[in-house]
C-alpha cells in the first residue's frame, strides 16, 4: 500500500515536473562553475608539498572540496598532519547527513548507492533538493555529480602540473577560491537568526588564534553554544514572570 501511494505521488509530481532541459542546464551550470575551482586546489596542494599523485588521489577518492582545501591549507601553514586530517574529516562528515536526506529523495537501487555516495557533496545536494519531483532530482544529481567530478579532477591535474609555472602561489591568492565557493553556497541558506549566529560565532572561533587545522574543530563548538543560548531564551520566554517583549 505504501509503495502504491509513493508511486502515485511520484506520478502526480511528474505531471507538474520541471523540463529536463532546465534541470540539465542548472546542473551543468553548477558543475562547471564549481569544477573550475579544482585548478585552485591543484595549485594549492602542490604548493603545500604534496606530489602530483597525492594531489590527484585526493580529488579522485575524497572529492569534497572544502575538506580537501582544509587539509592542504593546514599542511601549507605548517600544521600537524594528524590535526589537518582531523579537520578535513570533520568537514567531510556533513556529507553523511546530506546522504540521509538524498537517500529519501532519490530512492536509488541498493546496488547503485555505494557509487552514488561518492557524489554526495554540497553542490549535488543543493541541486537535488531544489527539484520538484524524484525524476528531476535523479537527473539533477547525476548531471551535477558527473560534470563536477570529471571537471574537478581534470582541473586538479592541470593545477598541479601548472603550479611551478605560476611561481609564488601565495601571491595569486588561489587558496581563497575554495572557501569563497563554500561561503557562496552557504550564505543563502542562513535564513534564521540562529543559523546566522552559528555562522558568525564559528568565524570568531576559527580566526587564526589556534594552530593550523585546529580552528575547523574548534569552530564546531559554535553550533551547540548557539543552540544552548537559544534554549535559554526559549525557556525564559515561557516563564510567567517574563517581560512582555520576551514572550
Amino acid at each position: 500500500m505504501a509503495q502504491r501511494q509513493t508511486a502515485l505521488a511520484d506520478r502526480a509530481a511528474a505531471d507538474v515536473g520541471k523540463p529536463d532541459s532546465a534541470v540539465v542546464r542548472d546542473a551543468l551550470g553548477v558543475g562547471v562553475a564549481v569544477g573550475l575551482s579544482g585548478f585552485a586546489f591543484g595549485v594549492t596542494s602542490a604548493g603545500s608539498g604534496l606530489g602530483l599523485l597525492q594531489t590527484c588521489a585526493l580529488s579522485l577518492l575524497v572529492f569534497t572540496g572544502a575538506s580537501q582545501f582544509a587539509l592542504v591549507g593546514a599542511l601549507a601553514a605548517g600544521g600537524n598532519p594528524f590535526t589537518a586530517a582531523a579537520g578535513a574529516f570533520f568537514l567531510g562528515v556533513r556529507n553523511a547527513f546530506y546522504g540521509l536526506r538524498l537517500s529519501q529523495l532519490l530512492a536509488l537501487p541498493r546496488a547503485v548507492r555505494p557509487f552514488a555516495a561518492q557524489w554526495v557533496i554540497d553542490e549535488t545536494t543543493a541541486v537535488t533538493v531544489a527539484q520538484p519531483d524524484r525524476r528531476s532530482a535523479r537527473l539533477g544529481f547525476t548531471v551535477t555529480g558527473l560534470s563536477l567530478y570529471v571537471l574537478w579532477n581534470l582541473t586538479t591535474l592541470l593545477g598541479a602540473l601548472g603550479a611551478r609555472a605560476l611561481g609564488d602561489i601565495d601571491a595569486w591568492g588561489l587558496d581563497a577560491a575554495g572557501p569563497a565557493v563554500f561561503l557562496a553556497l552557504l550564505a543563502p541558506m542562513l535564513t534564521t537568526f540562529t543559523e546566522r549566529a552559528v555562522a558568525a560565532l564559528a568565524v570568531v572561533l576559527g580566526l587564526g588564534l589556534l594552530p593550523a587545522g585546529a580552528p575547523v574543530l574548534v569552530a564546531a563548538l559554535a553550533a551547540p553554544l548557539a543552540l544552548f543560548v537559544q534554549g535559554l531564551r526559549a525557556r525564559s520566554a515561557r516563564r510567567p514572570d517574563a517581560p512582555e517583549e520576551d514572550r
